[in-house]
């Protein structure tokens, strides 16, 4: 009888094959402008990224493992959680240690690596890309093509290339830049599922407060 229910079950497509730590393609490391992010989320949920007092920018959202086609998460792993303090070193380029630790336990779990190693890997890909600092310069909101994002970072970071990056947009506003790098952190070509550019010629941006 639980054959037959195990067979009906992997017919319906209700049973999946465990991700498994360290078995992926490459990564996605996604920069998500703080100020937008507050403005359609963060402000409504109190969160401390949103404090006037702060001043992030571009924050890394996070460093994700990638297939081809689609991406590994919540992997198995024998690592134990990241500490407190771990989460919290991570603070000023992700904005919350709650971020760091969401990151760490759906996508960081993939990479085959423990907390920390994570954690250091997600911070090297952070450094390496210069964010465009002309976005900093804005005093108001504005409305603008999510061309124009990528081909701010495109500028700002020579050797990388149109579809090597993709820019997101959510609730009408610039969401995030994602870019796409090898294990070895070098940029390369998205896969197809990650190649999906937003469209929007009037996407709003907040200025930094």
């Amino acid at each position: 009888m639980w054959r037959w229910v195990l067979a009906a079950s992997v017919c319906a497509g209700t049973v999946q094959a465990q991700d498994v730590a360290g078995e992926f393609d490459y990564y996605v490391m996604s920069l998500s402008w703080s100020a937008n992010w507050c403005a359609y989320e963060g402000d409504s949920r109190n969160s401390p990224q949103c404090d006037p007092s702060e001043d992030y920018g571009w924050i890394l959202h996070g460093l994700w493992p990638q297939y081809e086609d689609g991406y590994p998460q919540r992997c198995r792993t024998s690592f134990r959680e990241p500490s407190r303090r771990q989460t919290g070193d991570m603070v000023d380029i992700m904005g919350t240690s709650g971020l760091a630790w969401h990151q760490w336990n759906k996508h960081g779990v993939c990479t085959g690596l423990d907390s920390e190693d994570y954690y250091a890997l997600s911070r090297l890909a952070y450094s390496k890309i210069d964010r465009p600092e002309v976005f900093r310069k804005l005093q108001d909101p504005v409305t603008l093509p999510a061309t124009l994002i990528e081909e701010a970072f495109i500028q700002a970071n020579p050797a990388l290339e149109p579809d090597q990056i993709t820019i997101t947009c959510r609730q009408g506003y610039i969401q995030e830049a994602r870019i796409c790098l090898t294990r070895d952190l070098e940029f390369r070509t998205c896969g197809r599922d990650v190649i999906r550019d937003c469209t929007m010629s009037d996407a709003q941006f907040e200025p930094m407060r």
